[in-house]
């Protein structure tokens, strides 16, 4: 007979409502198997017949003969006329059987990873702030957004499309969807875009990925802004890039400082990431010299611009500049956009233009890691592109978030002004806000974390040791009182690191 403590065992797992979804034969199966598994259960050791085992659980005899086929089929244990059944001698090469938790010693099996692996785990990957706590960078009001407009356009996509819908989509993305995305940079963005340059992708940072790996190799070098945007450094440096950083001023990146790098022994870097219309994280704008001396720097060294316009689509004063990419004439820029910030994070769908001769070496690379992009929210996308209702939310959100920043900044000269000085920016959906005293910045971010807001430590984004400390604050998704609160809190937080 089982002993109690093993019997008590099979009935938990049996009674466990986790399992509750298996039919009883399975979830007695595989209490027994997992005692087996386990080495509760050793080689040779008989079960209780099936009459006894059923008597014990409260279950049918066929319950139990079930599950017992079961395991002799998987070959956990063995059945002998007259004798009854056993656990199989063959169990004993699985793997662990040796180790047993019986036995009190764990098999600790050294992690081995590659070196792209080892340096991807230990950048601890691109952190999503997975619900709108306050201050979260990046993050947009979806409170707002036209539901109602979305469904209607999504069961037209059905009724339109049928199970065809259902299908892959071709993995440079739908037609339709690449053609409004085309348009629509064209006349917002001044960029040269049609729809057969256009790669739509799951987000901006897998554009950046594949930029990382199709345009580089590992050990080559990369020009970036100091401070830069940790998703790309994170990509690039996982792709074992080595990152150059660029120092910035108010009109964004000093290009000087690329034609220097390139007079130096050794190999120049190959490429430049750009945050051009809206730097992340200090809100500068790449001024109109710099925009074409960087190009020029690319046409003398054959080199690639990735450009990524994040956010361009929330300025607050006058137009934005036109992209680089449609300044440029020799189809050496990449040009980044996502709709996780304009529409909402759920949404996944992000997408590059690319110089023709990137086209197909970039789709062909994207099929290697997820093939394509789901064809019913493209098709959705694309009707609320040319229907106008991008344009309308973008333009209702961009006042909404003009107020906000303006709140933002008054709640933190009124409250905060004794620890940091807010740089209010032109565009965007955060403020950077730099200490003026000697505040510990990891603890003031770990802290405010604790009390449910989220920041973005600013000397983390720093290549270089010239780091200003202070961090970001998003003011997108949170409404002037919900503001309001969150400072009062955070307020205390940074009283209590000094008092």
């Amino acid at each position: 007979m089982f002993k109690h403590a093993l019997l008590e065992s099979v009935k938990a797992w049996v009674g466990d409502p986790t399992h509750g979804a298996l039919p009883l034969h399975a979830r007695v199966q595989r209490a027994i198997r997992q005692l087996i598994l386990d080495g509760a259960l050793d080689v040779g050791r008989p079960l209780p017949s099936s009459r006894t085992l059923a008597k014990s659980l409260g279950v049918s005899r066929d319950t139990v003969e079930s599950a017992f086929s079961q395991l002799h089929s998987e070959g956990f244990i063995e059945r002998r006329v007259g004798s009854g059944s056993f656990v199989s001698e063959r169990v004993q090469r699985l793997p662990g059987r040796s180790r047993s938790r019986r036995s009190g010693v764990e098999d600790k099996t050294t992690l081995r990873l590659s070196r792209r692996g080892n340096a991807i785990f230990q950048s601890g990957g691109v952190r999503d702030f997975l619900t709108p706590r306050p201050f979260a960078p990046g993050v947009p009001e979806t409170r707002s957004f036209p539901l109602q407009t979305w469904e209607r356009l999504e069961r037209q996509v059905l009724k339109e499309y049928g199970t065809l819908a259902l299908l892959h989509s071709p993995p440079q993305g739908m037609e339709p969807l690449r053609r409004a995305i085309a348009a629509y940079v064209n006349l917002e963005r001044g960029a040269r875009a049609s729809p057969e340059n256009v790669l739509v992708l799951t987000s901006s940072q897998q554009a950046l990925a594949l930029c990382s790996t199709v345009l580089l190799d590992a050990g080559d070098r990369i020009f970036i802004e100091d401070p830069v945007y940790h998703g790309a450094s994170k990509a690039f440096g996982a792709a074992g890039l080595e990152c150059v950083p660029v120092p910035l001023d108010a009109d964004g990146l000093r290009a000087e400082y690329l034609a220097e790098v390139n007079k130096m022994p050794g190999e120049g870097p190959k490429a430049v990431f750009l945050t051009p219309s809206h730097q992340f994280p200090t809100g500068a704008t790449l001024s109109l010299d710099r925009r074409l001396a960087v190009i020029e720097w690319a046409r003398q060294r054959q080199g690639w611009i990735i450009e990524d316009d994040y956010d361009s689509e929330f300025h607050y004063a006058g137009k934005p500049t036109a992209c680089v990419q449609g300044l440029d004439p020799n189809e050496r820029t990449i040009y980044i956009g996502t709709f996780t910030k304009s529409l909402f994070p759920g949404l996944r769908i992000g997408y590059m233009v690319l110089p023709s001769q990137l086209v197909a070496p970039m789709t062909v690379a994207r099929t290697l890691l997820d093939g394509h992009s789901a064809p019913i929210p493209q098709l959705t996308l694309a009707r609320f592109i040319e229907g106008g209702h991008f344009g309308a939310h973008v333009r209702t959100m961009r006042a909404v978030y003009a107020e906000r920043r303006d709140v933002l900044a008054r709640l933190v000269r009124q409250h905060l002004a004794e620890f940091v000085e807010p740089h209010v920016p032109s565009g965007g959906m955060q403020m950077p806000c730099v200490f003026i005293r000697n505040t510990p910045e990891r603890e003031a971010v770990e802290s405010a974390r604790r009390v449910g807001i989220d920041l973005l430590g600013l000397s983390t984004l720093y290549t270089s040791n010239k780091r200003k400390g202070g961090f970001l604050m998003g003011f997108a998704a949170h409404a002037p009182h919900e503001l309001d609160a969150a400072v009062k809190k955070l307020t205390n937080v940074l009283r209590e690191l000094h008092y």
